[in-house]
Parts: structure tokens; sequence; C-alpha cells
């Protein structure tokens, strides 16, 4: 069965160019707000959005994606508020692929079974759950394929060829690679290693492979688009909607545009960047 993100990436080929995916956390600075970048996004250059759940210990996430997540839980989001927003956002929007990005922990709670079944039902297609490795597939991963979700896994400059296999076993949709060894948003990538990286990575999978942690510009981002399928960004839209927030924390009149505004740079960015030879 063919997903959005199927199609998407399917489409990026027939372009020949990569694409851009764009993070933001559910409900930060508030839900509204919030709202407003998401449906924002596509229109901005986004072709695939990466829609955080917010969580209280999220070890892979630098200080700005942190940040983001503590505003969002201190303005009470919750992960059915999350999964009601994405049913919102599909009302105007049936074609860019959705995919929630976070960890286990408020799924266990919420209910597998009844996650799956709310994020199938809300538009969701895919997801990215970081701290369950492929040893654990058949807590979340297989239920997941079973019900027609993506599960998008990481590989990062640590995961070996011996590894790799293991860690490409079931995943589906893309394949997130983490260009640097750490959390998000804390160093610049090498670009060139990204590359090796990137091509390494292809010679075990016909998956898209997509690249993110580090970038934090459109010169970035081109860089990464000349080797990669697509090119993740995350913490460098968190911190223009934290720049954009007045001096009590809220948002301000421009949030949603400077979002836009980075998010368009982002774009023209990825889609002048000249492909390097297969």
């Amino acid at each position: 069965m063919s997903t959005r993100l199927d199609t998407r990436f399917a489409d990026l080929a027939r372009e020949g160019r990569a694409g851009l995916v764009t993070y933001v956390m559910a409900g930060d600075p508030d839900r509204e707000s919030a709202r407003s970048i998401l449906k924002a996004l596509p229109g901005a250059g986004a072709d695939v959005i990466e829609f955080g759940m917010p969580f209280t210990d999220p070890m892979a996430d630098g200080p700005a994606v942190q940040a983001a997540g503590l505003r969002s839980l201190a303005g009470g989001q919750t992960l059915k508020k999350t999964l009601e927003d994405i049913a919102w956002f599909r009302q105007g929007d049936q074609t860019t692929p959705i995919v929630l990005m976070g960890y286990y922990n408020p799924i266990y709670i919420y209910g597998v079974e009844a996650f799956l079944a709310d994020a199938r039902a809300a538009g969701i297609d895919g997801l990215i759950v970081v701290d369950l490795p492929p040893e654990e597939d058949d807590e979340l991963c297989l239920p997941a394929l079973k019900a027609g979700l993506n599960f998008i896994r990481l590989a990062t400059p640590t995961t070996d060829d011996k590894r790799l296999p293991t860690v490409l076993n079931n995943t589906s949709g893309f394949v997130y690679y983490v260009s640097i060894t750490g959390i998000t948003g804390m160093a610049t990538p090498n670009f060139d290693q990204t590359a090796q990286a990137v091509a390494r990575i292809k010679r075990h999978t016909a998956l898209p492979v997509a690249v993110g942690f580090g970038v934090k510009n459109a010169d970035h981002a081109a860089a990464v688009a000349r080797s990669a399928d697509a090119v993740v960004v995350g913490s460098a839209i968190v911190d223009t909607v934290k720049a954009s927030l007045d001096g009590s924390g809220k948002a301000g009149p421009r949030t949603t545009e400077a979002v836009a505004e980075l998010v368009a740079a982002l774009a023209a960015g990825v889609r002048g960047a000249r492909r390097a030879a297969e």
C-alpha cells in the first residue's frame, strides 16, 4: 500500500530534487499558534512535516527543542490534542505527509492499539520514535506497519555496516540519517562526510535518505540537498519560534510569518541545490 510519504518522495525523484522536511513542536508556543504554523508550512515550501510530541525527558533533543517541549506541556498540550491538531490540519490538506516524532512513553501510556487507530484516523503517515531500537520492534514498529503507518528509523555516524541492516529492517518511508554525533541543533555537520554516509546507506537500501541535525540555514540545506533525498530542519525553526515571542513568552504578531519566511528560505536553498551525480 502506497503512503503519502511514498507518493511525495516519488514526486521529488521525478522532479530531480531533494525535499525539505520541517520539524515543529505540537502546542508550541501555544496550541492556536502551533496550528497556524502547521497550516503555513506547506505553502512556505515544506514537502514533509515532522510534528513533535512533547515529552518531559527528550534525551535526543538539544536545548531549543527541549524548551519548545516544555512550553508546549506548560500550555496543556497532550498526545490526544496533538492527534486532534493533525485531524484539524487534514481538513484543509490531504496531501502533505505528516510524521509524528518523539518518544515511546506517551504512546505507551496512551495505549499502542488505541494510539495507532487514532493516529491513522487523524491522518498521520509515519512515526519516528527515537528511543525504540530495532530489538523492540514488537512494541510499536510492527503494529504500526500493520496499521498502515510508515516507521522511520534513525541511522547515525556510529551505525556501521554490520549494524545498518538491523536498523534498516522494517524501516519504511525514509531513513533519517543523523549527521552529527550528539543532540539536535548543537553542531554543524561535515557535508563531505554526510555525502559519504548517504552513499553508504544507499548501498544497503532503496529507501530515500533524509539528513538532519545541525542544518541551520539555506546554505546548509543546499549543501545537504546535493547528496540527500531530503533535508530535515528542526532546531532552527524552533529557535525562530522562540525569537518571535514577547516578553511574557507568548506568541508575537509575527510568529507564524517568521517561521514561514525561514522555511521559504530553506526551501529555496534545497530547490536551488545542484544534485551530485548518482
